[in-house]
């Protein structure tokens, strides 16, 4: 059988795909992030370490940042148990409704957080379903930190499940009953056996929940009022500090939001090189 021989033209347009492909590629992410993203850090330290410092001592920006952290510490560790739990019994168990469920899940990844945060203002809203009982109880939920703190919950819920899923049923339940039937209860099945299988599923998890919980804008901006010293998170006070006109205030704000996401991924690729070493293992 005779055999085709590209021809050398040939072999050099082959030669070229890539590098016209990975040009494209790096051009693309040099306008939409690496160019902003050094245009951010060059606002921010233009006029030295000092303006910068004190712009980060501003009572606002301050409680701004307390109140991010007490987002993440509050909405964290609830979507964490939310997680586990629904991941265990979507990949053990079969039931009416498992689909359900799992659409659930997702809801957060399709729907809009703007509009999440209308459904939780239709809810919750003075004039909402639930509105005139809450009323009536003295209990705040919209344009108040509890507002806040389930707008958080609903953008960032689905991180764990979805991380968790894929590790439970690769893993299997053999092990879980080899536990079970040499005595181990349901308790110490989970912490001996099925949570260091799962652990850096979980931590992978548990990274992109803080991540989202830390960086909402859209959901927290519709049902916090976006209140100065009260309801502000420090996304909503980049945006309300550079709509002032405060620009140099909204870039050491960002720089901030900015250094969390390179830790954010940092730590995420340290979990992904575990999680590809335990897979070799």
């Amino acid at each position: 059988m005779s055999t085709i021989v590209p021809s050398s033209r040939s072999k050099q347009k082959i030669e070229w795909v890539p590098i016209v492909l990975i040009t494209i590629a790096i051009a693309f992410l040099a306008l939409i992030i690496y160019i902003p993203a050094i245009n951010v850090f060059y606002q921010a330290f233009k006029k030295g370490l000092a303006p910068f410092f004190a712009n980060l001592r501003q009572p606002n920006f301050i409680v701004a940042v307390r109140l991010t952290i007490a987002l993440a510490v509050i909405s964290v560790p609830l979507n964490t148990i939310f997680g586990l739990c629904a991941a265990w019994a979507l990949a053990r168990k079969q039931f009416r409704g498992r689909t359900l469920l799992l659409s659930i899940i997702d809801l957060p990844f399709a729907i809009s957080p703007v509009v999440a945060g209308l459904m939780l203002v239709l809810l919750y809203g003075r004039n909402g379903w639930f509105g005139p009982l809450l009323q009536e109880a003295n209990i705040r939920i919209i344009f108040a930190f509890p507002g806040m703190v389930l707008a958080t919950m609903f953008v960032s819920l689905p991180f764990v499940a979805r991380e968790v899923i894929p590790v439970l049923e690769e893993i299997g339940p053999e092990q879980e009953e080899a536990a079970s039937t040499l005595g181990a209860n349901s308790w110490q099945t989970f912490w001996r056996v099925t949570l260091p299988s799962i652990r850096w599923g979980l931590l992978y998890g548990l990274i992109l929940t803080n991540a989202r919980a830390m960086g909402e804008f859209g959901a927290v901006s519709v049902v916090s009022g976006n209140i100065a010293g009260r309801t502000q998170s420090l996304p909503l006070f980049v945006e309300e500090e550079y709509k002032q006109y405060a620009t140099e205030s909204a870039y050491s704000a960002a720089v901030l939001l900015a250094l969390l996401a390179v830790v954010t991924l940092v730590v995420k690729e340290i979990m992904q090189r575990k999680t590809k070493t335990q897979d070799e293992e």
